[in-house]
């Protein structure tokens, strides 16, 4: 019998991970690309998905992309799919869903891949009960999805809380950020090319450097901002730079200080603000969700 396959696509700014799976089944494949230009980027995708396909005997059912943005997730708009203005080079503009669709000829469902992330996270069985959290991703950009009892906030768009303007911390006033739109936003501040450029290669940083006092002293405003806002139940910190040890303590230190003893539930930053269950693979997980969803429901969204 013929498999029926669900590929996830995890659209990184870095990368493109997908992985293969059946439905409600274990991923049975996975592979990356590298993120070069669109063209190319997609072409390398297709054929290496295409030789995956082949070697387990199946088929596609369908796909599930979980992409950077900013994206147009407006089912309605012309632009539905688009990535829009991203400091990304060469990918401003690009319609992803559309050259994806072009690609494998298959039914496609599409989001940002925070907020496939908060999908996936909330779906899993370690986040049972919660029903209002965010995502945050930190890697090369700083993403946000939230969601509130079912429903993404933003929709039919998505939050950009990576370009908040957040308070310099007292000893980083000299740096002029890296966001080619805003400079010294959230993301011009702590994402990882931000870091990097004043410190080096985290990798190589301990856990008790200056960094990771200065990153958790803007992800704390971060999480108060998301706190406020929507009074969550948890905050999970995904992405390359939360695979530091010394960041998600940083993190839970700034938001108790500037929250002083004001939200009930920021008393207890420890079970508010946690680490992504699904780790680095949140976003595929994501993915795979959604064309799970897609599959099981029929297209719900224009391919």
């Amino acid at each position: 019998m013929v498999k029926r396959l669900l590929i996830g696509i995890d659209a990184g700014g870095t990368t493109f991970k997908y992985g293969m799976s059946e439905a409600g089944g274990p991923v049975l494949a996975q592979g990356r690309v590298p993120t070069t230009s669109p063209s190319e980027t997609i072409a390398c995708l297709r054929k290496l998905c295409a030789e995956k396909v082949q070697s387990l005997g199946g088929d596609i059912a369908a796909i599930g992309i979980a992409s950077f943005g900013p994206l147009e997730i407006d089912p309605l708009s012309s632009q539905y799919g688009t990535i829009l203005k991203t400091p990304k080079e060469g990918w401003s503009g690009t319609p992803l869903l559309r050259l994806v669709a072009d690609a494998f000829g298959v039914p496609i469902a599409i989001d940002t891949d925070v907020n496939a992330a908060v999908r996936a996270e909330l779906a899993s069985q370690e986040q049972g009960g919660i029903e209002r959290a965010a995502y945050v991703t930190i890697g090369t950009g700083v993403g946000v999805g939230v969601m509130t009892v079912g429903h993404l906030a933003g929709t039919p768009l998505h939050p950009e809380l990576g370009h908040i303007r957040v308070a310099r911390h007292p000893e980083d006033h000299a740096f002029d950020g890296v966001c080619p739109f805003h400079g010294d936003c959230l993301e011009g501040l702590a994402a990882a090319p931000a870091l990097i450029q004043r410190f080096g290669p985290l990798e190589d940083l301990s856990t008790d450097h200056e960094v990771w006092e200065l990153a958790g002293y803007y992800v704390g405003q971060l999480c108060l901002t998301l706190s406020s806002a929507f009074r969550l139940q948890r905050i999970l910190i995904g992405g390359g730079v939360s695979e530091a040890d010394g960041l998600l303590p940083a993190v839970r230190r700034s938001f108790a200080q500037l929250n002083g003893s004001y939200l009930p539930e920021g008393l207890y930053p420890d079970d508010l603000i946690q680490k992504a269950r699904l780790g680095e693979d949140a976003g595929l997980a994501g993915a795979l969700h959604l064309a799970e969803t897609l599959y099981s429901t029929g297209p719900a969204v224009r391919s």
